[in-house]
């Protein structure tokens, strides 16, 4: 199907999914209008938060249709991690790039980490938040919405 010529609108387009709607959209023609944070923020959030690569997802749920013994629900988190310390993932993969670099001072909630046994039963590969940032970035890059 192509979209050539209609124009959609995603609301917090900066965001992990609807970055990745924003990409599929204008893969198929769409003109996108979107809003996004302001990237001028003074400080990150003091808050974990869960990660996994949309591959990782999108795999998943191939495999679960594909194997016969799949059922119920999958829980995909590859890492659990402090905005803190994706910060300084960031910074390390990409010392340039505009960032803040000061938590806020509203309380935080500790993370956790689900259980990965039942979706090793799917055979699925994490792949590391290191690798999902980088690529996320350099695409982000490549289509022209981040630039440094």
């Amino acid at each position: 199907m192509s979209g050539a010529g209609k124009v959609v609108c995603v609301t917090g387009a900066s965001g992990y999914i609807a970055s990745w709607l924003v990409k599929l959209l204008l893969q198929r023609g769409y003109t996108v209008k979107a809003t996004v944070r302001d990237t001028r923020a003074q400080t990150f959030p003091n808050s974990f938060y869960r990660f996994v690569d949309i591959r990782v997802v999108a795999n998943a749920h191939i495999q679960a249709l594909e194997i016969p013994s799949a059922t119920g629900r999958y829980c995909l988190d590859e890492t659990v991690i402090h905005c803190s310390e994706v910060m300084k993932l960031l910074h390390k993969l990409y010392p340039t790039l505009c960032h803040p670099e000061i938590c806020d001072d509203k309380p935080s909630i500790a993370g956790y980490q689900v259980s990965k046994e039942k979706e090793k039963s799917l055979g699925i590969n994490f792949i590391p938040l290191e690798v999902t940032l980088k690529d996320t970035v350099e695409c982000l890059k490549q289509k022209g919405f981040l630039s440094f």
